[in-house]
């Protein structure tokens, strides 16, 4: 089983002894409601839903496609086919989500992998019907960066992506810290987790982008209502944020990895200061934010985040497992329970599919994982 042999290797490799990541300073990678809306322009249903059952399931139900080379974003298209990054190939490839058929896009220009940065993040124009735009967040050789590109499926595989249009630059990069998931919110603004790669102070520095959640318009612009109006800095003292996901009532929930002791799950209020490094997990100290739950960060390093069923799933990697997170409002409904635990490796992305779907990307060929026949896959789900 996968997690025998992460534990036979602990001590040779980063991805089993560390989150998303290991740190080479000897902490964990730092890696994705109630109160306030998220954005000011969202609107909620006035009955809340009913709280979710206290315990849960999940059925693999199929795999969808094999061989996919180091995937981190994931992104849905009208009418539900998949785009997914390569991250260390700073690829795009569509996958049909009935068939699994692979067809590559292009490769992103100016993408520079390195460590735990290259192509991350994927996001679909809330307008792609009339614009045709994909957004992503990828390293450069200098920052990272959120550019949008025309996607033609017309033209021929391998160059059906236009010139990348950058909507923001000047993210702090790193070797590790590099944050990457993008999203468009009910709003229909873009939103994005950063990290603060491994220099603590920028997260709680709110002239810098690093150790933040970014809300922006589709053009990159700070948005009227963001708690400072001339900047798209939204929410701060993050340490790595990789996953961002709406529930029913369009409350922000964010995942990040914590250091060498407590991994978080956050309901996201404009403004707020969520306490790194200051604070890992729950403090209970004033001006900062506590977690709404914790895990250890060998249970967890969590990466992406999926709302379905009344509960936020999230993806774990150094902790090999799917965690079901219920939810009442603002707060837990029943404690978290885990799923595939070292079924299939380290896990990266989970999307909804609406209903009591969910696409589940594995990361084992990020070069901490310990890859197995046809990894990397992207699976579906049923869950409840």
């Amino acid at each position: 089983m996968r997690a025998a042999v992460c534990a036979a290797v602990l001590l040779l490799a980063a991805g089993c002894s560390s989150g998303e990541g290991g740190d080479p300073a000897g902490g964990q990678g730092t890696a994705s409601s109630g109160a306030a809306s998220p954005s000011p322009t969202a609107t909620r249903s006035d009955a809340a839903p009913a709280a979710p059952p206290d315990k849960g399931s999940v059925t693999v139900v199929s795999t969808l496609t094999e061989e996919l080379a180091s995937p981190w974003g994931l992104a849905a298209l009208p009418g539900g086919d998949l785009l997914v990054s390569s991250r260390d190939e700073g690829t795009i490839t569509r996958v049909d989500a009935e068939t699994g058929q692979k067809t590559l896009l292009g490769s992103v220009p100016g993408v520079a992998p390195g460590g735990e940065g290259g192509l991350m993040g994927l996001a679909v124009s809330p307008d792609y019907a009339s614009d045709r735009m994909v957004y992503a967040y990828f390293t450069t050789a200098s920052d990272n960066r959120i550019a949008r590109m025309l996607y033609d499926e017309q033209k021929p595989a391998g160059q059906q992506l236009g010139a990348p249009d950058t909507v923001l630059r000047g993210i702090p990069k790193g070797i590790i810290h590099n944050g990457g998931r993008i999203a468009f919110g009910p709003d229909k603004m873009l939103y994005a987790g950063t990290g603060e790669t491994g220099d603590t102070g920028l997260a709680q520095d709110k002239e810098s982008l690093g150790g933040k959640i970014l809300r922006m318009t589709p053009d990159g612009d700070p948005v009227h209502g963001n708690p400072e109006a001339d900047s798209v800095v939204y929410s701060y003292g993050h340490r790595n944020v990789q996953g961002l996901a709406w529930d029913s009532q369009n409350r922000l929930w964010a995942a990040e990895f914590g250091q060498n002791t407590w991994d978080e799950l956050n309901l996201i209020e404009p403004g707020k200061n969520y306490g790194w490094p200051e604070v890992e997990g729950k403090g209970g100290e004033s001006g900062f934010v506590d977690p709404v739950a914790q895990w250890s960060t060998d249970e967890a390093s969590p990466s992406g985040i999926a709302y379905a069923e009344g509960s936020i799933w999230m993806a774990g990697l150094r902790g090999e497992r799917l965690w079901r997170i219920p939810l009442a409002g603002t707060e837990l409904s029943a404690d978290p329970q885990s799923f595939l635990e070292g079924e299939h490796g380290r896990l990266r992305t989970v999307l909804s599919a609406g209903g009591d779907a969910v696409w589940l990307v594995t990361s084992e060929t990020d070069t901490r994982g310990t890859p197995e026949a046809g990894d990397d896959k992207i699976l579906r789900l049923e869950v409840e």
